[in-house]
C-alpha cells in the first residue's frame, strides 16, 4: 500500500513539475513582452515586421532561451525564470524515472 502511495505521488510531481515548466514559459515570454520589447520583437516578427505564427514563435522562443543572450540582458527575474525553465523538466523525468522504476522494482 505505501509503494502505491509513493508511486502515484512520484508520478503526480512528474506532471506537476511539466505544468511548471509550462508556467515558467509563459512567465519568460511575458517578462520579455513587458520590459524587453526590443528583444520580444526578434522572437514574434520576422524580417520584414510581420507577426510570425505560434509556432515559429514558439520555435523562436526555445531558440532564444538556449542561447547565451538573455543572461546578457541582466535581469534578474527573466534569469530566474530561465534557470527553472531549464530545470523543471530535469526534476519532471527524474520522477517519472523514479516512479517507473519503483514500479519494475515491485511488480
Amino acid at each position: 500500500m505505501a509503494t502505491g502511495a509513493i508511486y502515484l505521488a512520484l508520478l503526480l510531481c512528474g506532471v506537476l513539475f511539466f505544468a511548471l515548466h509550462y508556467l515558467a514559459l509563459s512567465r519568460l515570454a511575458r517578462r520579455l513582452r513587458e520590459h524587453h520589447p526590443d528583444q520580444w520583437k526578434i522572437i514574434a516578427q520576422d524580417d520584414r515586421g510581420l507577426a510570425v505564427s505560434t509556432t515559429a514563435r514558439w520555435m523562436r522562443l526555445q531558440n532564444a532561451l538556449r542561447s547565451p543572450v538573455l543572461p546578457a540582458l541582466q535581469d534578474a527575474t527573466l534569469n530566474r525564470w530561465r534557470t527553472l525553465w531549464r530545470l523543471f523538466p530535469l526534476l519532471a523525468w527524474g520522477c517519472l524515472i523514479a516512479a517507473f522504476a519503483l514500479r519494475w522494482a515491485f511488480r
